[in-house]
């Protein structure tokens, strides 16, 4: 069986990464700089960061393969107009391009969007076909909230983001529904925004009609589903009170989770609650919580740990660790099979 994390991002890139993403705000504030070249950046320099922090975790917790990710914090889409946005997105998504092809057997990549805030979609369509025919790569992270934290776009079940979708279904790729940093101080970005976002998703598909138009499209809503799991009948009750099909029916054939949960008894909800063909290995790794959790010893985004360790059969802690992501990602899967893995 093979471990498969659905949930890494870039967050130990080198120093050059940042020094390029500093120009570029310092000439949003004067317009009259010079526009920053992408940044030089060695393989030496790459493995550094990477040997010594996710492929290291990833050999010591036991999981294989890491669907990666640029920094989900980092991508800002708030920050500049669209030729910004375009330009750091074009940069971090090459940066993953070259952390898989240094490290193709333990990583797999999954791209940004430029998604400026009022900007057409038309400039991520055009990212995303570059990333998928191009790179390799085998998914998109999708920003529902571009203004980062005032929730200015339209629903994600609005058409505007419909002409996405059929490119999407087209490629044949997922999206996991992640945001990005907050602006708003009302909200802290990993504590509040994230699971805001990822709750407010999951209602936002219950209203609409979103898979009845894509019935193929296939969505993943990161950190085990923000508060949904928890509260299950309120969004089964909700389902009713406005005349929507059952959830099973009208959301689950499509929408997945994450196992970025950093507690036993969190998963141990969401296994119970969750169907196991709906939940996918992620740990975020190396993300948002870092520290030692005090009252076991170990690191909090260990999530490996609390798979091992649900009362389930071992047949689906196969899927949640493989055959999910398998299906969920079938590019990954084609792959993974020419690989003879």
């Amino acid at each position: 069986m093979l471990i498969i994390d659905c949930h890494g991002h870039y967050t130990t890139a080198p120093a050059a990464l940042e020094a390029f993403r500093n120009q570029q705000l310092a000439r949003i504030k004067n317009p009259s700089l010079t526009e920053p070249t992408a940044p030089s950046i060695s393989d030496d320099e790459i493995r550094e960061s990477i040997e010594k922090n996710q492929l290291k975790l990833q050999r010591e917790r036991g999981a294989d393969i890491t669907i990666f990710s640029p920094r989900a914090s980092a991508m800002a889409h708030h920050i500049g107009d669209e030729s910004v946005s375009t330009a750091w997105t074009e940069v971090c998504n090459n940066l993953i391009h070259r952390v898989v092809e240094l490290y193709p057997e333990n990583f797999v990549g999954v791209c940004q969007l430029p998604q400026s805030p009022g900007a057409s979609i038309q400039g991520s369509i055009k990212e995303l076909e570059r990333c998928v025919n191009e790179l390799g790569f085998i998914g998109c992270n999708l920003n529902p909230d571009p203004s980062g934290g005032h929730w200015t776009s339209a629903p994600l079940t609005d058409r505007f983001w419909y002409p996405f979708y059929e490119k999407m279904v087209e490629l044949d790729v997922p999206a996991m529904v992640h945001v990005s940093s907050s602006c708003n101080p009302n909200f802290h970005a990993t504590g509040a925004h994230y699971i805001n976002a990822d709750t407010t998703a999951f209602m936002q598909f219950i209203e609409g009609d979103l898979f009845r138009d894509f019935p193929t499209l296939r969505l993943i809503i990161p950190h085990g589903g923000g508060a949904v799991p928890y509260h299950w009948g309120r969004y089964r009750g909700l389902a009713d009170m406005l005349k929507r099909p059952k959830l099973r029916d009208h959301v689950m054939n499509n929408v997945f989770f994450d196992t970025c949960v950093y507690h036993q008894p969190g998963i141990d909800l969401l296994a119970k609650v969750i169907p196991v063909d709906n939940i996918l290995f992620g740990s975020e790794m190396v993300g948002a919580v870092r520290g030692i959790d005090p009252e076991t010893g170990h690191y909090f985004d260990d999530t490996k740990r609390y798979i091992d360790a649900l009362d389930v059969p071992e047949d689906h802690k196969a899927r949640i660790f493989e055959l999910n992501a398998r299906r969920v990602f079938p590019r990954l899967d084609a792959k993974l099979k020419a690989m003879s893995r």
